[in-house]
């Protein structure tokens, strides 16, 4: 809980908006961003670019390139990344089921 750890900046990685949809997204494969693009809809290409960049950097995702013209990269998940992305989905799944409970609660603050 203490403002200057390191875990805070990850946690932010992690559970942004994009970042629990891109470890989401990188389950059980290998995708090129093109794929990535088209799985999680709604992302810019800048949001995509630095998130897995980001993601990267702190070991969950990893990034394949391969020495061709045109250049072909790839990304998957690293253990620590298949790990965290077991999480963030047990989460999301969890809102999933709890979606109407959820939005119930949520008008009465929204009327005020």
């Amino acid at each position: 809980m203490a403002d200057k750890c390191p875990s805070r900046q990850i946690l932010n990685h992690v559970t942004s908006r994009w970042g629990v949809l891109l470890l989401i997204a990188l389950r059980g494969g290998t995708y090129r961003y093109s794929e990535l693009r088209r799985r999680v809809n709604g992302i810019s290409e800048k949001m995509l670019a630095q998130t897995l960049q980001l993601l990267e950097g702190d070991g969950f995702v990893e990034r394949i390139s391969y020495p061709v013209v045109p250049p072909h990269v790839e990304y998957r998940l690293t253990p620590l990344g298949e790990e965290i992305s077991h999480r963030v989905k047990d989460l999301a799944d969890w809102i999933e089921v709890n979606l109407e409970e959820i939005l119930a609660a949520a008008e009465p603050a929204e009327e005020m």
